[in-house]
């Protein structure tokens, strides 16, 4: 048996047994599921997805994204989960269930991945703070066994070496894989025999691993190592991700190779607006949701559709207002709009007309959109 949802889309649900349960630290816990021989296709996954687990928190339904520790070879899912208060939903999830207990699990999502390339040579660099660590580990994992020419740096920031969740994984693979991984660990409240290692991963941050880490490049003399990165991995807040997302494209990193993964909700934009649009006035909007359709108008097109039908109270699905998360997915059928950023969907999809209503700004007076995509 199984159960659908609609959450922005259509998301397909399967019970499955905990067959694993630990404790990592103070406030964080993995958990690890079976997956019966009939639902191997169901969870085949990629490098740094998350699955939606569906359980009971003070007598109400909750539904909460996790993103899996586990690379695909590995054949299981394995979750890093936070719980950030003792009343909270994940502290409901690690007091109340337990291993060979049935919780329902969503077949996997997300697009924090990477193609794969195993026959290039490449330079991967990932920043993490906290438990933002959890999908770094999984392309951490999965980039070691499935391309041998890959080299990769690690940028992990924590408030102590007590909240340091993985390091036993991390160090591990640090040792087995020391000629093409290395791992820094960072601390913000715990002082630091190298004072370099102690503060937050910021944009200043940045400046001196560039300097100090990632300069000298023993495989070409000519330039250094930031030089020679392909992509950038960046998981943790959003004020972090902003940051250090905007400093890496300052520092000549292609906005399409920098990738993030929010782990809350976030309502600026990553990236500044560079672009001015005229002005139109009193716009109408014709919409379809949840096999509704709605009509409104917006008052002028100063700010982004999203923002403007959360405003007048439509329950417009979203969990971030950054372009990241996809929730906010529609088609264009009637219009014209300015699609800002997107870190969210392919070609083929903006070639179909789809578009992120909290990073589209309207330019024509009437657009249709169709949010009902499943």
């Amino acid at each position: 048996m199984e159960q659908q949802i609609y959450k922005g889309k259509l998301i397909q649900f399967h019970p499955l047994k905990i067959a694993k349960k630990e404790e990592l630290t103070k406030n964080t816990f993995s958990l690890e599921f079976d997956i019966p021989e009939n639902l191997k296709e169901n969870f085949r996954f990629e490098a740094g997805q998350f699955v939606s687990i569906k359980f009971q928190a003070h007598g109400k339904e909750v539904i909460n994204d996790y993103s899996m520790t586990s690379a695909p070879y590995e054949e299981k899912i394995c979750l890093g989960i936070k719980m950030n208060s003792l009343e909270g939903a994940a502290s409901q999830l690690f007091q109340n269930y337990n291993v060979n207990d049935i919780l329902w699990v969503s077949e996997p999502a997300g697009r924090f991945t990477l193609v794969s390339k195993p026959s290039e040579f490449r330079t991967i660099v990932a920043f993490a703070a906290g438990i933002g660590i959890t999908p770094i580990l999984s392309h951490f994992k999965n980039i070691l066994h499935t391309e041998p020419r890959t080299r990769l740096f690690l940028f992990f920031g924590n408030k102590s070496s007590e909240d340091l969740v993985y390091r036993d994984q991390l160090d591990n693979l640090a040792r087995t894989c020391g000629d093409r991984l290395q791992i820094f660990y960072f601390f913000s409240q715990e002082k630091t025999g190298d004072q370099f290692f102690y503060g937050r991963l910021d944009a200043k941050k940045l400046n001196l691993i560039i300097n100090q880490i990632l300069h000298l490049d023993d495989t070409d003399e000519e330039s250094t190592i930031w030089d020679a990165v392909d992509e950038v991995l960046i998981c943790g807040k959003g004020e972090m991700i902003k940051t250090l997302a905007n400093a890496c494209y300052h520092h000549g990193i292609p906005k399409k190779n920098i990738h993030f993964e929010l782990f809350e909700e976030f309502n600026d934009d990553i990236y500044p607006v560079e672009k001015e649009f005229p002005l139109i006035e009193n716009i109408e909007v014709e919409f379809t949701m949840f096999g509704k359709k709605y009509t409104t108008h917006l008052p002028d097109n100063k700010d982004k559709i999203l923002q403007q039908l959360l405003i007048q109270k439509f329950p417009v699905p979203y969990s971030c207002k950054s372009g990241i998360c996809g929730s906010c997915e529609c088609s264009l059928e009637e219009g014209e709009v300015e699609l800002l950023e997107n870190e969210y969907l392919t070609e083929k999809e903006e070639g179909q007309g789809h578009i992120l209503a909290c990073m589209s700004i309207v330019k024509s007076k009437k657009i249709k959109l169709n949010f009902d995509l499943s």
